[in-house]
């Protein structure tokens, strides 16, 4: 059996260090680099995080995702995931940082809740005359994208996975299990697993019906410097509340002060508006007053454009075509499950039961 991989993001990724540790072939192939930079698993950092509001079903699967980075850890000899735990800010009813409090209360799962008084205390950074309440759960943290797919990338060619970078796939025969390059080469397997995230609908245009793809952008910050130890201790903030869908990452590791919106992105396909649009840094870093203050004062140090593939329930998508399973775990959360994904995939492909691997995917129980 030899097993094709379709895209080098965090679920192509896990899918051939599952199926390498189980003794079956792979192929890995990527359109540019490991890590390729303009992947959405390309970035510095993401979140890992057990509240999930409405979608109780992803939160329950936390655990199994710890799980398969343990694991993972363990393989690669080192732990990628620093353990900042994550807030959560509520600015009025209803808002994300609410739902997701409301979330980890029926769940029944720990959380610290603080007045706005108490929140701009411990992070003075925030301005508590703009929150209704802090809520902070001590599990969760960031994961080091770049580090965990240099890592992976050289866990597999030691274990004689064949990875080649700068392979792009232009097309899947799903009926022959087949790929095509840009090469023009052709290369063919048992079985292909499609996990090319922002372009899978490039190679499956027929999907449109069930999968977006958006644009949208970081932006890395240097705050002032009286408030630079207090972002460097902060957990990661899973939501700031109010309209912008909205998420921070503390600087830790060597990473920087991140900031993202969801408010921030629109419909195209995964190579348009690539370079950031002038000012766009600024734009995105003035959504985030409130809650915080002073944010005027954050210099602008980056900004990264990013494509994702969402759903229209944010669940994430898996589908059978022939040899050929298609597999889009973006939808804004993705990253956190990406070692999980990949067993849940290689688990199908040994089983050829690709349905239960859909089923968990989709978390709808």
């Amino acid at each position: 059996m030899t097993i094709l991989i379709a895209g080098a993001g965090i679920s192509g990724l896990s899918t051939a260090w599952a199926l390498t540790k189980r003794g079956i072939p792979v192929t890995l192939l990527e359109q540019g680099p490991i890590p390729n930079p303009l992947s959405a698993s390309g970035d510095q950092h993401r979140i890992i995080r057990r509240a999930y509001g409405g979608q109780g079903g992803y939160q329950r699967r936390i655990g199994d995702a710890y799980a398969a980075w343990d694991e993972m850890w363990d393989d690669i000899g080192r732990k990628h995931l620093v353990e900042t735990g994550f807030m959560l800010l509520s600015q009025q009813p209803g808002d994300g940082g609410e739902v997701y409090r409301d979330g980890l209360a029926v769940g029944g799962y720990p959380f610290e809740e603080l007045s706005p008084a108490e929140t701009a205390q411990r992070y003075p950074f925030i301005d508590p005359a703009t929150i209704r309440y802090g809520a902070v759960s001590q599990e969760g943290g960031v994961l080091l994208c770049q580090k965990i797919a240099a890592d992976l990338r050289d866990w597999l060619i030691a274990n004689g996975a064949n990875v080649r970078e700068n392979a792009e796939v232009t097309s899947v025969d799903a009926a022959a299990g087949a790929v095509t390059l840009a090469d023009g080469s052709t290369l063919t397997g048992d079985h292909v697993v499609v996990t090319a995230g922002a372009w899978t609908l490039g190679l499956f245009p027929g999907l449109a019906q069930s999968l977006t793809t958006y644009r949208t952008a970081v932006v890395y910050l240097t705050p002032p410097e009286d408030l630079r130890e207090a972002w460097e201790r902060c957990p990661a903030i899973l939501d700031p509340g109010g309209p912008i869908d909205g998420y921070v990452l503390p600087p830790v590791a060597g990473t920087g002060l991140k900031f993202g919106a969801g408010i921030h992105k629109y419909k195209a396909p995964p190579n348009r508006d690539r370079t950031p649009a002038p000012g766009e840094g600024e734009t995105l870093r003035n959504h985030f007053s409130p809650p915080f203050a002073r944010i005027e004062e954050y210099r602008v140090d980056d900004v990264v454009t990013c494509a994702y593939t969402f759903t229209s329930d944010e669940h994430f998508f898996a589908t059978t075509q022939d040899k050929a399973t298609i597999v889009s775990a973006c939808s804004g959360h993705g990253y956190k499950f990406g070692a999980v994904v990949g067993q849940k995939l290689a688990e199908g492909v040994v089983s050829k039961d690709f349905e239960r691997a859909r089923i968990w995917l989709e978390a709808r129980d």
